[in-house]
């Protein structure tokens, strides 16, 4: 009972370049920075960092899916690892727009400068 070794080279350029593609429209957009999603906004922040979000969040979920081997495994393993991430990640982004939107308020309604 011998196992055959199975090479992995195609697999990890495919993941390479997914990934790279993702990376450099990301870094296009930041580098361009369109006016059509610079200036319009969406639930208290601009759709260009909406964009960012969404694609980092597709990395981060390819990383996971690929490097951690979750491609293999069971359909209940897999949920069981992504949906709390996911749900952490919402969270997280909930967190950090309530507060980022109140810090903004505070100093564009009081007497407090800017020194940052």
């Amino acid at each position: 009972m011998s196992h055959e070794h199975v090479s992995n080279t195609k697999r990890i350029w495919t993941v390479f370049g997914i990934l790279s593609v993702i990376t450099i429209v990301e870094v296009i957009f930041g580098i361009i920075k369109p006016e059509a999603l610079h200036m319009n906004s969406f639930l208290g922040l601009n759709l260009l960092n909406w964009l960012f979000i969404i694609l980092t969040i597709v990395k981060a979920y390819y990383i996971v899916y690929a490097f951690m081997h979750m491609e293999g495994e069971k359909s209940n393993l897999r949920y069981s690892v992504i949906l709390p991430l996911i749900f952490l990640v919402i969270y997280l982004l909930f967190i950090l727009l309530t507060e980022g939107n109140y810090i903004f308020e505070v100093f564009k309604d009081s007497t407090i400068k800017w020194n940052f």
